[in-house]
């Protein structure tokens, strides 16, 4: 499957983008899969906390699958987008701690944004190419100013470029930068997870109260992706894109 999940009897789901002959990067159906498993989770009271990780050693998540793009002419819809980030299509009061490697960017940067938590390997290459494609990442043009400082925010939105888990660490825009992201993930899952659930998901609940999408935020979100649609610059950068590939 494009998505795993397992459950630990710990308290801890580990959750896998599954995808490494692609460098994790999501396709339509591996975005649905997400979809799914937020509420499972969100529903599950053995589950106190969650480790998001991408399969494989060479990257988190490059993003959406601009071959699918490319070979459609169309991106995910507005709502399927929403749903597979966590605690965006619908509330999840349980930490999410992104164990980020290799490239993490695009969708994949969208993903560790919507983490409460997120952990670096050394190796970690973190940006948003999207205007470089004629695309955006709308939900992350919204939240990531509210995470570090707007200005470097709209460096990294519209200029394009990646940067180095040390940069991405001076900024704010993750928490540590680690030897073995995967044993640390766990390790802070699992301190996480002995803890009382009620009153992690409710220190949770309240501390992102102010970053949850009101309702004309969401129709505006709606409205930018639509109007990007309307142009050809996405085709066209996902055919150059497709080409190079």
């Amino acid at each position: 499957m494009s998505v795993l999940l397992e459950k630990r009897a710990n308290g801890v789901a580990v959750v896998t983008l599954n995808r490494p002959h692609v460098l994790n990067a999501l396709d339509v159906p591996a975005k649905e899969r997400l979809g799914e498993i937020w509420p499972e989770i969100a529903a599950d009271p053995q589950v106190r906390v969650v480790v998001l990780r991408g399969a494989g050693s060479k990257a988190f998540c490059a993003g959406s699958d601009i071959k699918e793009i490319n070979r459609t002419g169309r991106m995910v819809t507005t709502d399927g987008l929403l749903r597979a980030l966590p605690g965006v299509g619908m509330p999840l009061d349980k930490p999410v701690i992104a164990a980020l490697q290799g490239y993490c960017i695009g969708m994949g940067m969208s993903l560790a944004l919507h983490c409460d938590l997120r952990l670096a390997a050394r190796d970690a290459v973190l940006g948003y190419p999207e205007v470089k494609h004629g695309m955006i990442s709308a939900v992350s043009a919204l939240h990531l100013p509210r995470v570090m400082p707007s200005a470097l925010a709209m460096e990294l939105l519209l200029m394009a470029r990646n940067i180095k888990a040390d940069e991405a660490l001076r900024m704010g825009l993750i928490n540590a930068v680690v030897d073995d992201v995967q044993a640390e993930a766990e390790a802070w899952a699992a301190q996480i997870a002995a803890c009382s659930p009620a009153a992690v998901q409710a220190t949770k609940r309240l501390a992102t109260f102010g970053a949850r999408l009101a309702a004309e935020e969401r129709a505006e979100i709606e409205r930018t992706r639509a109007l990007v649609e309307t142009k050809d610059d996405y085709k066209e950068g996902a055919a150059a894109f497709a080409g190079r590939r």
